[in-house]
């Protein structure tokens, strides 16, 4: 169904009090499935995806207007009818509204509805058959991955792969960093913003229009999980990779019937609160997307949680194998794209899954016979640069901070969003290996000319050799269902036996909250006045006890934020080069910091101000915390 120009204009009248038009006749926009009487002023962005001037500022109208047309009574309809804001932000404000919980890990609605006599899966297949999804996505060749870590790598690098093959490709993953479109991604790239909020209002409108008292609009990821579904659909994707979300059971993604193969990654102890508290409960929930006699792979598990998958295996007729980590040494020198040891076994399951799937597809002819005859050395050139070009944002990630008016010094962020026990060492595993092996020498261009500038500045010839010192800084946070009494001191030891000491620890509270979606635009608030720290003065004491072994005293620290000014006053007792040592029973090597902006403030000013020491940043704890990291220095 068409709303004709003519239509439109009889209502043009009726908009002028409130929107400008920017050009003649751009009052616009098409959606995924008609033309609608949308002004292109409600869109912060014009037709070629480009942010209009600062000086625009229209009025917005609330998502909740929205109504979606169906038959050409519409166009008869007055202009508030119409669908009014396709808008980023708007859309961002309607996910937002999907947010049932106030936190994660509330008991009282695992999956935030309380009231509707469906259950999780129940509802997502009535979800999909209002949007006319159901038959479609059977025609979908699925790749389902589940696992406690590594389930994003194992996707990410099985879309790279595959990718390399010519094929359409379309990844599914959460959570996301900066930007919701994160978690849509055709053909390598995050799914466009004209071509996001095509799909997302298309749904959105459909849903809202069908929805009862008994059957509310979904919550937040049960939504992107049917948004995905509907974007890899119309987009016609050759293959689609889809990451559970929570478990494998009971997830969202688990109405997929018919994927043509499974992966579980390495399981550990996580999401205790939902999915069980033994390494068997959790196997359990994972083998929930085993699907009767769908080839499915996985990665060596500890053997309670072995025992589980072969069981549910075997129960299905799935023929269940174990894929080995890769072999570094038969890569034919090529260095996988993701960083970290652990790599290794989520890039062998990602082989393993893509050559099940081409031989079921019938892609690739020439693959392997048989596994006895598929070790690393055997990978086809499209696997090998799949491997090496693979991206994921937030995990074993390096960024230099390099700041036009920072000419002296080095300020290098390790990111990554590990949040259970197995992940942190793993993680401290990959720092401190990295740390040492990341030195000037091999540094980029533009930091090795910085390094040159302040030798020239402080007139050392010699600046950047024995004079140089690298100081490692901890800045942390997890959310409050973590346990920082397990992570903290997994993360200190590990570190510690390979010989990385943490010179400071900051704590922050992250700047993204669970209760909103957000844009990688969205300007976030800088007020802390109101800022509850006390679960990061609850790190602190926890990190306090770990380095000194008795609690240190908080109240009487000189040296703390001046909560007035909610300035940092002072540089943690002294320059970098000082180890943390006790003082007193004061904090000596750890602080709080009310905000994330004055965090990165801190640092940056400390590394100008100490031009022979090279900073090096782990962030890790929350998913959250890194995510909003990046957006910061991104800015």
């Amino acid at each position: 169904m068409h709303v004709h120009i003519n239509s439109c204009l009889r209502h043009e009248s009726s908009m002028i009090p409130f929107f400008h038009r920017r050009e003649p006749g751009q009052f616009f926009r098409r959606t995924a499935w008609n033309t609608v009487c949308l002004p292109a002023c409600l869109d912060l962005h014009d037709h070629t995806g480009q942010a209009s001037s600062p000086g625009l500022r229209y009025k917005r109208w609330s998502f909740q207007v929205i109504e979606k047309m169906r038959s050409d009574e519409v166009a008869e309809r007055s202009f508030q009818d119409f669908p009014l804001s396709s808008s980023y932000e708007t859309a961002m404000e309607a996910l937002s509204s999907l947010i049932y919980r106030q936190k994660r890990g509330d008991k009282s609605s695992i999956d935030g509805i309380t009231s509707c006599r469906y259950g999780k899966l129940e509802r997502m297949h009535i979800y999909l058959k209002m949007l006319g999804l159901e038959e479609q996505i059977a025609g979908l060749k699925i790749i389902h991955v589940a696992g406690t870590k590594g389930k994003g790598s194992t996707c990410t690098f099985c879309e790279a792969i595959l990718r390399e093959y010519g094929l359409r490709t379309g990844l599914f993953t959460s959570p996301h960093l900066i930007d919701v479109r994160e978690r849509f991604r055709i053909d390598g790239l995050d799914i466009s913003e004209d071509k996001f909020l095509q799909y997302f209002w298309d749904c959105w409108n459909q849903l809202k229009e069908k929805i009862m008292e008994d059957l509310p609009m979904p919550p937040l990821f049960q939504f992107l999980t049917l948004l995905a579904f509907k974007i890899f659909t119309c987009e016609k994707v050759d293959v689609a990779i889809v990451e559970v979300g929570l478990g494998g059971k009971r997830d969202s993604t688990n109405v997929i019937k018919e994927p043509l193969v499974c992966g579980i990654s390495s399981l550990g102890m996580d999401h205790v609160e939902v999915l069980g508290n033994t390494l068997a409960a959790i196997a359990s929930h994972k083998a929930g997307i085993f699907k009767p006699q769908i080839p499915a792979f996985t990665v060596p598990q500890p053997p309670e949680a072995m025992a589980v998958l072969q069981e549910k295996a075997s129960e299905l007729m799935v023929p269940l194998e174990v894929a080995p980590p890769l072999d570094p040494g038969k890569l034919n020198g090529v260095k996988l794209s993701l960083s970290g040891d652990h790599q290794f076994i989520n890039a062998g399951l990602a082989v393993a899954l893509c050559r099940c799937w081409l031989r079921s597809t019938g892609n690739s002819k020439e693959l392997f016979i048989s596994n006895q005859e598929s070790s690393s050395s055997d990978l086809p050139v499209e696997f090998l640069r799949g491997l090496s070009t693979a991206y994921l944002s937030g995990r074993a990630q390096v960024v230099h901070d390099i700041i036009e008016e920072i000419s002296c010094g080095n300020l290098i962020f390790y990111l990554d969003g590990a949040h259970s026990p197995e992940s942190i060492e793993v993680c401290a595993q990959w720092f401190s290996s990295t740390v040492k092996e990341d030195n000037i020498s091999s540094g980029n261009e533009k930091v090795k000319e910085l390094w040159s500038n302040c030798a020239a500045q402080n007139g050392k010839q010699n600046f950047v050799g024995s004079e140089r010192t690298s100081e490692q800084v901890l800045l942390f946070n997890c959310m409050d269902v973590r346990d920082p009494q397990v992570l903290l001191p997994q993360l200190v030891n590990t570190c510690a036996s390979s010989g990385i000491h943490f010179s400071k620890a900051l704590f922050v509270p992250s700047m993204s909250t669970y209760n909103k979606v957000t844009s990688g635009d969205t300007v976030m608030p800088t007020d802390c006045s109101n800022k509850d720290l006390s679960w990061q003065f609850t790190l602190q004491r926890i990190w306090e006890k770990i380095m000194h072994g008795k609690d240190a005293t908080l109240e009487d620290n000189p040296k703390k934020y001046n909560r007035e000014s909610l300035t940092f006053d002072g540089s943690l007792y002294g320059d970098f080069p000082q180890k943390c040592n006790t003082s007193e029973g004061h904090f000596t090597c750890s602080a709080v910091i009310p905000s994330l902006p004055l965090a990165i403030k801190w640092l940056r000013d400390s590394v100008k101000e100490n031009p022979s020491v090279r900073v090096q940043v782990l962030v890790t704890g929350s998913l959250h915390l890194v995510g909003d990291v990046l957006k910061l220095l991104r800015r």
